[in-house]
């Protein structure tokens, strides 16, 4: 496993006063067995705008990539170096992660190209990683942030060292490009 992500959650007492109701070790990390990487989810809201007099841990449950409908999803994902993908299975890549392809017919570029309805907010902590589009790719590392508007993309870390992403997916309307195919 990757190391722990330390998750600090904050709310209200009875009284209205702020505090930290949360402070540890995010519990709900797995490693996805598909592409070896490690994925922590630290909270969830499943409306817009958010309910913030909730009482309880958002992030106690199994979750796909995307966002629930009209909800949010934060996460920290390490990415281990990328290695032979060819035993790889893409289907096997999109069920485990619960979202489709997005190629509109054509091969998947990487045998871990997805696509959410979603715009995700990414960025590199730690490490570099390569983000494979349909036909192009972005190479980013520590400190870049993209924000993602429901492109066909894979995440791909050609390099020798662990990669370490945050991302905010927010729940989106599908674009009429994706009716195309």
């Amino acid at each position: 496993m990757a190391k722990p992500v330390r998750r600090i959650v904050t709310g209200h007492d009875a009284a209205g006063k702020a505090i930290v109701v949360m402070d540890g070790p995010a519990p709900n990390q797995r490693v996805r067995g598909e592409t070896g990487l490690v994925s922590t989810l630290l909270w969830v809201t499943d409306e817009s705008p958010a309910d913030i007099s909730r009482d309880g841990d958002r992030a106690d449950r199994a979750s796909p990539v995307g966002p629930p409908p009209r909800g949010s999803i934060l996460r920290v994902v390490d990415f281990p170096p990328v290695g032979d993908t060819s035993g790889v299975s893409h289907e096997a890549v999109l069920k485990e992660m619960g979202v489709s392809h997005g190629g509109h017919g054509k091969p998947a570029r990487h045998p871990f190209s997805h696509r959410t309805r979603s715009v995700d907010y990414a960025f590199v902590l730690e490490g570099e990683i390569d983000m494979l589009l349909d036909d192009s790719e972005v190479h980013m590392k520590a400190g870049d942030i993209m924000v993602q508007q429901g492109t066909n993309h894979a995440w791909v870390n050609n390099s020798k060292a662990m990669c370490r992403m945050a991302f905010v997916l927010i729940d989106a309307e599908e674009p009429p490009a994706w009716k195309l195919g």
